[in-house]
């Protein structure tokens, strides 16, 4: 037997070197490679549940931003009457078509910033569901920013530096440059209970006059849950500063409207799971000290009560004071 035989059968094989894991080593890898995947998946459900959270804010914001831009310019613009200084000198306003709001509803020039408090005022009817409750309507009036370039089937507004005429015809208008024919722009905003793709999802809604005698209904903001709006007066009436601010209808005799004070509350499309807003929202003329609070805006016992939800959807409460350009004559 040659000598390298003789060596190799002298190891023992329980002196062999062993090579992997023991079954405690797997067990202990095995444990810790779930804690760090449990981790990881942890980490993924929070960053996803707050990218929601932050859609949804963001949501709610470009909601608000979108319905104060077509809000504010035209209250800023209110009482703007071609080349006119004021409604004050109308001289032209009768024999015109009723409309479907009412039969002066559009040729009440006098009254360029109107409103009512916590009630749907309007002789037309709200498109759909109806309108909320005890949400506040805002009527602009006023002559378009640039002269009409499609006078027929129009409510017109004729202006001279010392006249003023509503008319459908504008042969009888005085031309350009002494004179200038404008479209005039009746603008009606409320909440109306429905959008018009998804049931129960409150809409910011404007009637528009679009004839002589007819305005026209049409959801612009899908998730304005409510609209309070406070007038800003000028008591003396000669001033054109706001001494003070009041709810729509309550204007003193001979004040003059300088300012609108607009709170919208926004609200997201769908509850989130696991949210419950509990906040209490006070604004315009919803107060706690008015009686307490109400889950419901459309309730009729709801009116100047605090809003306190309890549901699961998101909200914002954005509020803006606008300044009247054309505020001398409201």
């Amino acid at each position: 037997m040659s000598k390298l035989q003789r060596h190799s059968r002298s190891v023992p094989p329980s002196r062999t070197r062993q090579r992997g894991l023991s079954l405690i080593e797997l067990m202990v890898a095995l444990v810790i490679s779930l804690v760090l995947i449990g981790g990881a998946i942890q980490v993924y459900v929070f960053s996803r549940q707050n990218y929601e959270v932050n859609e949804s804010v963001v949501r709610l914001q470009e909601t608000a931003r979108y319905a104060l831009s077509i809000l504010e310019p035209d209250i800023r613009m209110a009482n703007s009457w071609g080349l006119s200084k004021g409604a004050g000198f109308v001289v032209t306003a009768s024999g015109l078509p009723a409309t479907n709001c009412g039969a002066d509803f559009a040729s009440a020039v006098m009254t360029p910033v109107d409103g009512a408090n916590n009630q749907y005022s309007f002789e037309c009817p709200a498109d759909g569901a109806g309108a909320v409750t005890t949400a506040d309507t805002l009527v602009i009036r006023r002559a378009s920013a640039v002269p009409s370039t499609e006078t027929d089937g129009r409510l017109l507004v004729c202006s001279t530096r010392t006249s003023l005429s509503l008319v459908i015809d504008s042969s009888t208008c005085v031309e350009e440059p002494i004179g200038q024919v404008n479209d005039l722009l009746v603008n009606a905003y409320y909440i109306g209970r429905d959008s018009a793709h998804q049931a129960g999802l409150p809409t910011l809604h404007r009637w528009s006059l679009v004839a002589p005698d007819n305005l026209d209904d049409v959801g612009i903001v899908p998730g304005v849950e409510d609209m309070q709006i406070q007038f800003g007066i000028d008591s003396t009436g000669v001033s054109g500063t706001a001494t003070g601010y009041v709810n729509p209808g309550e204007v003193p005799a001979g004040a003059q409207v300088v300012s609108v004070r607009l709170w919208l509350l926004v609200r997201s499309e769908t509850e989130e799971t696991g949210f419950t807003d509990t906040q209490t929202y006070e604004y315009g003329d919803r107060s706690d000290d008015n009686g307490g609070t109400t889950d419901d805006l459309d309730s009729a016992g709801a009116a100047r009560l605090a809003y306190k939800p309890n549901d699961g959807f998101r909200r914002l409460l954005v509020s803006r004071t606008i300044v009247i350009r054309n505020a001398m004559g409201t």
